[in-house]
């Protein structure tokens, strides 16, 4: 008992200071992160974790749209080396869509249709295409509207120069350290603070706008904001109208907010839906902005946001990545862990990848997984001669 409780007051003089500290300088979100990150088992944040947050309903299509079945439907195994990989990497969902048919489906570990994981920053994409709506409906005029129309925090000096264009095509010129290692990074922050919108307003614009592409997932954030006040409607509501009804998603979703009350979405990430609704984004993309025949977004603006703003950075157009892999013109939503819905107009296919981990950098910007699971996706159709 006496070996107890000096264990228990040695832990509580070398603790108590430590979380003192965090809260005296504004680092106690740094307290969330250990309880949700390390007191569950993992080391980062991870697929399921919408359950340690407040969230905000995306509510499914009140007429929704299954998914039609191929004639071959998982007529054929994965390859050897796709399996290793799923295996390896922890993959819970692997989806192939060839011409608007789900032709291959294949989860693990208990996960279904209808399990919802976090999409992490394929939720760029998805606020990119916001922004398109929003142009569609006129709350946003154009790509070169000035965020500081929107956030007047955003119109003085450099930043009055930023355009909701920048911020999608990653050009903005803020202060924001990408940084997923250190707890202390504006990033680490973001995810856990319970008051994002404080400090997303209170970054600065250093370089100019718009003249050369840096990832930051803070400029996502900043373009969700300024969505917001254009349409004077909650985010997850505006998805809900003008993408999850009219395209018929068959299950609600969850938008991560950063506190309960006054709840705003973590825009640059976090929207937890299944492999099937994500996939109908790949779908729209491979229809130029339509999806079941019915028009989403203009032609104009997918061709506009699939083809790169920056010559020597041909891998991004605006909120999402491109690549020519095999000789093909390919957009791709992704996620830091993993997640992608990978489309090809060409061929009419949608590939959907989600689970644990992702694979290794071989070829910046795109990571060993990425090629596998496009290369192994076409082995397989071609021993079935899909085209």
């Amino acid at each position: 008992m006496r070996f107890l409780k000096k264990v228990i007051k040695i832990l509580l003089i070398i603790f108590v200071p430590i979380i003192l500290l965090l809260y005296l300088f504004d680092y106690d979100y740094i307290l969330k992160g250990v309880r949700v990150v390390y007191f569950t088992g993992h080391t980062s944040a991870f697929i399921d974790d919408h359950s340690y947050f407040d969230n905000r309903v995306i509510k499914k299509s009140v007429n929704p749209i299954p998914w039609k079945k191929h004639k071959e439907y998982n007529s054929i195994q994965p390859t050897d080396r796709l399996e290793t990989f799923h295996k390896k990497l922890g993959t819970v969902a692997y989806l192939i869509i060839k011409n608007d048919s789900l032709w291959h489906e294949m989860y693990t570990e208990g996960y279904g249709a209808t399990s919802q994981t976090n999409s992490f920053s394929m939720a760029k994409s998805i606020v990119t295409f916001m922004l398109g709506k929003a142009i569609m409906n006129k709350e946003i005029n154009e790509l070169n509207e000035p965020v500081g129309t929107f956030l007047p925090e955003f119109s003085n000096g450099l930043a009055k120069e930023m355009t909701v264009g920048d911020l999608s095509a990653m050009a903005s010129g803020l202060n924001w350290d990408e940084s997923y290692s250190s707890p202390f990074s504006i990033t680490a922050r973001s995810y856990y603070t319970k008051n994002l919108r404080e400090v997303i307003l209170g970054l600065k614009t250093v370089e100019q706008p718009g003249q050369y592409f840096e990832y930051l997932s803070g400029n996502t954030q900043v373009l969700a904001m300024a969505i917001e006040a254009a349409t004077n409607q909650e985010l997850s509501s505006y998805l809900t109208q003008y993408f999850w009804d009219p395209m018929g998603m068959e299950q609600d979703a969850l938008w991560q907010l950063d506190s309960e009350e006054n709840g705003l979405e973590k825009a640059y990430c976090c929207i937890s839906s299944n492999a099937r609704d994500f996939a109908r984004f790949g779908s729209m993309i491979n229809h130029e902005g339509s999806f079941n025949g019915k028009e989403i977004l203009p032609a104009s603006f997918i061709k506009k946001i699939t083809t790169n703003r920056f010559e020597d950075s041909p891998e991004y157009g605006y909120g999402l990545w491109l690549s020519d892999h095999l000789g093909k013109k390919i957009v791709v939503m992704r996620g830091i862990l993993g997640q992608y819905v990978i489309a090809i107009p060409e061929d009419q296919v949608v590939i959907v990848r989600l689970g644990h981990k992702r694979g290794k950098f071989v070829d910046k910007p795109f990571k060993e997984d990425f090629y596998v699971y496009v290369e192994e996706a076409y082995k397989m159709m071609e021993k079935r001669n899909l085209k």
